[in-house]
């Protein structure tokens, strides 16, 4: 993390309200942080305020806050940005205090807020604060509760934090643009009452997707379905951040969803529990096991759950092309279909052509060239070969002797003896199969062999 002291210095200084400052009561702006990296920065406990137990970003941070006569004051900063996806792949987008999505703002329930916004995009935004109970003009919808934030200015938002809970932030300006470019942000409301609702683990992240071309750096931003990335707080896998937790923990993950589709988010070797929204946290009574949640377009689920069983546990969304990173929708499906002749050919014209999809889509072992600033589809290594996955992908790492409070990467796990599948090399029972291809599924009553003709009417007549 960075500071910014020198951000209002020189020719290109921000232009700020004096009114604006002199009706909130602040002598000067609070300093800007700015992150230069996107590792997971595990955030101390507060040094002042209300004390709270701080939730771990994936692969990003919370910001950082200054108390001024009892209020609570951040400083965001909208301006580009550069985020690293995965090593060997970085993007243009739009975001706020040097990284997209933005730093997770936390705050008390019962805390007055005010958050500086300062505007260094080359349009005009707001921020609307996702699912906050507010007054109207603090909502951030431009041109309904508020002028847009012109280049350059720096508008103040303030509220007092009534509910405590999950939340998002992002513009309500050119949203098709500013949000497709990486514009959002979480904000969790801790409880009052430090141990109402306490875990030992507490993660948040964002879902985004983008349509950036194979060799380029900036997002398509009129794209509305065929996104070709897929991420977690704008990191795709390998370059996510795995969850460490020691076994016995109580562990809550907080998902948010800004893309344009739901994702059903699915934990491997555990089930839980959805125990909140971006409405609120749920009744006890009123949960369920599940090991998978789908989180729809605009909302926030909250799991909790016990980590009880040690090992490396995928964590992932179950739709399979949202684990692939920069992939083709017009190839081909070409399963079974021999054609090594033609590739032959093919390989006298050009020398590098590879067959592919014969024998079905894994790419493991391929070392095929791929265009400068782009990931391959599927990759990263495991302890036993390639784990063929990218996009919405991450581990959940349970072990018994990992310190609580350590949130550093423990290494692969190790398996027991007998507790790894293997190959078998015995005698096998011959397999039982279905010959009849389920037609005894639906017989006709008395009339087997019936052949059934259909007939097409004309005109609208018994349409």
């Amino acid at each position: 993390m960075i500071s910014r002291r020198d951000f209002f210095k020189g020719a290109g200084a921000v232009a700020v309200s004096t009114a604006a400052v002199s009706r909130v009561g602040a002598a000067s702006l609070p300093e800007a942080m700015v992150m230069d990296n996107a590792k997971t920065h595990v955030p101390p406990l507060p040094a002042t305020g209300r004390p709270f137990n701080p939730v771990v970003t994936l692969n990003g941070w919370s910001l950082p806050w200054r108390m001024n006569n009892g209020v609570k004051e951040f400083h965001l900063v909208a301006e580009p940005v550069v985020r690293e996806f995965a090593p060997g792949m970085k993007v243009n987008l739009w975001g706020y205090n040097g990284q997209s999505p933005g730093p997770t703002i936390e705050v008390v329930e019962g805390d007055r807020v005010r958050i500086f916004v300062t505007n260094k995009l080359p349009e005009h935004t707001s921020v609307h604060w996702h699912g906050q109970r507010l007054p109207n003009g603090m909502d951030g919808v431009t041109g309904l509760t508020q002028p847009g934030i012109p280049p350059g200015k720096t508008f103040v938002y303030e509220f007092v934090a009534k509910r405590p809970g999950t939340f998002m932030y992002h513009p309500h300006a050119d949203e098709m643009t500013q949000m497709a470019m990486g514009m959002m942000g979480f904000w969790v409301t801790h409880p009052k009452d430090i141990a109402r609702f306490a875990v030992d683990r507490d993660f948040v992240f964002l879902l985004s997707a983008y349509d950036i071309e194979p060799g380029s750096y900036t997002p398509k931003v009129n794209t509305m379905l065929d996104f070709n990335l897929w991420t977690f707080n704008s990191r795709v896998f390998p370059g996510i951040d795995t969850m460490p937790v020691r076994q016995g923990d109580r562990v809550r993950i907080r998902v948010g969803n800004l893309t344009m589709t739901n994702h059903p988010i699915h934990l491997h070797g555990h089930e839980f529990e959805v125990t909140g929204t971006d409405g609120g946290w749920t009744a006890p009574g009123s949960r369920w096991p599940e090991v998978t949640t789908d989180v729809a377009v605009g909302q926030m689920r909250a799991i909790e759950f016990i980590a009880t069983d040690p090992g490396d546990w995928a964590f992932h969304c179950h739709k399979s092309h949202h684990t692939m990173n920069a992939m083709g929708h017009d190839v081909p499906t070409l399963i079974g279909v021999d054609h090594r002749g033609i590739a032959e050919k093919i390989n006298k014209i050009v020398p590098d052509y590879m067959v592919m999809g014969d024998k079905g889509g894994s790419m493991g072992g391929m070392e095929m060239p791929i265009p400068e600033n782009t990931l391959p589809m599927m990759t990263g290594d495991g302890p036993f070969g390639g784990v063929e996955m990218g996009g919405m992908f991450t581990v959940l790492k349970v072990r018994k002797d990992q310190k609580r409070g350590d949130y550093s990467d423990p290494g692969w796990y190790k398996h027991p003896a007998g507790t790894v599948a293997y190959e078998w090399t015995g005698q096998l029972p011959e397999p039982e199969r279905i010959g009849d291809a389920g037609r005894s599924l639906m017989p006709a009553k008395n009339e087997p062999n019936v052949e059934l003709q259909v007939r097409k009417p004309s005109g609208h007549m018994d349409h």
